[in-house]
């Protein structure tokens, strides 16, 4: 099951498919899915977060708390919309591409990627890359 909640922030009105492509990228990785909760908040709230149970004291876009058990893939993930939005603008992407980057960066935490070292942060560009054209070509 696929949840999004917001905290802190207007709710934004997303795509009808986007359950079903976050579901599609799940089983592409050979996991199955369990529970994902997506909270959508704003810079304020993510820091909170950040700050309470990461012990980090700054801004970012998304933190993934993972419940992942065996193959089982279920997770909350924080998004920061006003990150995304300035990312995107820096970026000089549109900020629905942006969100479909980020959304897909979470659950591929959850399949088991990280992006600490150059090599694991290219690989990972490299799958939400890959995940963002499956997207568009619906």
């Amino acid at each position: 099951m696929i949840n999004f909640f917001f905290e802190n922030t207007a709710p934004i009105t997303l795509p009808a498919r986007l359950s079903e492509w976050i579901e599609v990228l799940i089983s592409q990785e050979g996991k199955k899915l369990g529970e994902i909760s997506y909270i959508f908040c704003d810079d304020t709230y993510l820091l909170k977060v950040n700050q309470d149970y990461l012990n980090h004291d700054y801004y970012t876009d998304i933190i993934t708390f993972d419940y992942v058990k065996g193959n089982t893939v279920s997770g909350d993930i924080f998004i920061s919309l006003e990150r995304v939005s300035d990312n995107a603008a820096g970026l000089s992407t549109p900020f629905e591409h942006e969100l479909i980057r980020v959304l897909a960066h979470g659950i591929l935490h959850l399949c088991g990627y990280k992006d600490k070292s150059d090599e694991d942060q290219k690989t990972m560009r490299s799958k939400e890359d890959f995940y963002i054209k499956t997207y568009y070509n619906k």
